[in-house]
Order: structure tokens, then C-alpha cells, then sequence
């Protein structure tokens, strides 16, 4: 039985020294700003992109490709390893279908190991949350299909709670109308959303005014955490360049589970340029998303 490692994309959020910490691989998609793009080793740090977006710069993304896959995963395949690679979801972008292809190949040119590619079905620190269990699969002895059948068996139950400070961002992405644009920013009006079971964004609610809206993530997981809840010991939060407000939806977590294991991190500029400012979501094990 080969070793195998756990690899993912930066869209999993998860900070760098995890990756480091837990052998995990990562590849990166690049992103362009005010008219210059950026790669792994070339990113600006985070707060100033978002500083960058608040004076109204319009960044673009890239997704992952085939060739900077095989760059991710040939290096362990010529070591004898093999790959359990683990998506951002097919809903949002068509990284997995790049993996996909990429793996296809490799498979040709390394008879001898095995590639698999899981669609996360997941987003920012929701995909970093099932990287998370994924290696405490591995971690705890479990082969890779082993592994990979846990994942599959889980994904949907990987729960996405969050909320934007500035629905402009929503509305160049293509989720929500102008109109409802502009009337959520006259009413102060902030809508909940969540990543449904096909791994798409959806809106689930609103509220009025910023505590509102971080309460209702809080209250989204007490709707969905279910029989979760007694064992409720680890969440992640990621958050657009707002760690206070991220710390606040920790707090309320805290006074209702046994949570002992946190995770709050920024939410990167390659799902930040389309959530933009202000962003605070909450990820946890949930009975439904």
C-alpha cells in the first residue's frame, strides 16, 4: 500500500502554516488587481487587497488549470505517493473539472499510483474545515479510500453560514439584482447565505443592521447543527479584513457548544474579490446545510 498525500487549493482558506504543519499540498489560483495579477509567492498581503476594494478596485479571478494541477500533484506521484485531492466546489468554479482532467493524464504516465479527486462541494474555510477531517482520517490510519469514502459520505454535512457587509460585491458577481443591491444599502438590510447540497450560493435569509446579521450565522447553526450539537468541538470562521466581528460569532458559538478547536482566518482574495469587505462566515458539522 503506496503512502498518500492530502491535497487541496488556497480556497480552502486554511492558514499556510497548517498546510506546512499537516504535509498537506495546495495549489494556488491567481488573482488581478488594478490591472497587475497575482500568484503563489507574489500575493499582496490580504488586508491590502481588501483596503484595495474599499477604495473600489474590481478584482478578477482565475481558476485552477490542468498544467498548474499536474504541477500540484506530480511531484508526490514520482515519490511513489499517491493523491487524494480535494476540490473547491463544482458550483463555483471549474477548478474540479481541471483536477479532473489533470489527473486523467498523470494516471497514464504513473500506472503504478493512484489520484483521486473528491469535489468538496465546499467554499473558504468550509472546504478547509473537510481538509481538516480528511486528515484526521489519515491521521488516525485510515487508507485513502478509506478516507475519500468519509469525505464523500460528509461533504454536506460541512454547514456554510455567512453574510456580507456590501451586497455592490454580490451583485458584479451575479448573485443578487442591482435593485436588491441598492435597496439592501439604503435599508441597511445584510443577507444570509449558505452553500447548498449542489455546492452553489444561495441566499437563506436577511437582516436588518451588522449584529443582526452576525447573530442570524448563529442562529443558522442552531437550526441545522442537529444531533451534531453534543459533539460540537470545532468550527472555523474566515472573515473579509473584519477579525473583530469573526470573534464576535465566536463568542455566541462558544456560549452554546463545547467547541475547543478554532480556526478564524481571512477569507482570501480569490472568493474575497467576489464577497468583498466585510464578509464573516461560520462552518461547522451540521445535521442539513
Amino acid at each position: 500500500m503506496n503512502e498518500y498525500i492530502i491535497t487541496t487549493d488556497n480556497n480552502s482558506d486554511l492558514p499556510e502554516s497548517f498546510y506546512q504543519e499537516h504535509q498537506i499540498g495546495c495549489t494556488y489560483l491567481s488573482y488581478s488587481i488594478d490591472g497587475q495579477t497575482y500568484t503563489k509567492g507574489c500575493f499582496l498581503p490580504t488586508g491590502e487587497f481588501y483596503d484595495k476594494m474599499r477604495q473600489g478596485a474590481m478584482p478578477t479571478t482565475a481558476q485552477v488549470n490542468p498544467e498548474t494541477a499536474k504541477d500540484l500533484m506530480e511531484p508526490y506521484l514520482k515519490e511513489g505517493k499517491d493523491v487524494l485531492h480535494i476540490s473547491f466546489s463544482s458550483g463555483l468554479s471549474g477548478s474540479y473539472a481541471s483536477c479532473q482532467a489533470a489527473a486523467k493524464e498523470l494516471s497514464e504516465k504513473y500506472p503504478q499510483q493512484k489520484i483521486l479527486v473528491l469535489d468538496s462541494l465546499c467554499a473558504s474555510l468550509g472546504q478547509g474545515l473537510l481538509v481538516y477531517y480528511a486528515m484526521k482520517q489519515k491521521e488516525n490510519g485510515k487508507t485513502m479510500e478509506e478516507t475519500a469514502q468519509w469525505v464523500e459520505s460528509h461533504r454536506k454535512n460541512i454547514v456554510h453560514m455567512f453574510t456580507v457587509d456590501d451586497l455592490n460585491h454580490l451583485h458584479r458577481g451575479g448573485r443578487v439584482s442591482k435593485a436588491t443591491a441598492i435597496v439592501g444599502g439604503m435599508l441597511n438590510i445584510k443577507p444570509v447565505l449558505h452553500v447548498d447540497d449542489e455546492g452553489k450560493l444561495v441566499a437563506v435569509g436577511k437582516a436588518r443592521g451588522r449584529k443582526k446579521s452576525l447573530q442570524a450565522l448563529v442562529n443558522g447553526m442552531q437550526e441545522r447543527i442537529g444531533s451534531y450539537g453534543d459533539t460540537c468541538d470545532t468550527i472555523f470562521i474566515s472573515h473579509g479584513d473584519c477579525e473583530e466581528d469573526a470573534r464576535y460569532v465566536e463568542e455566541k458559538v462558544r456560549e452554546l457548544y463545547p467547541v475547543h478547536t478554532v480556526i478564524v482566518n481571512y477569507v482570501g482574495a480569490t472568493i474575497g474579490a467576489h464577497s468583498g469587505p466585510g464578509t464573516v462566515a461560520l462552518f461547522f458539522l451540521g445535521e442539513r446545510r
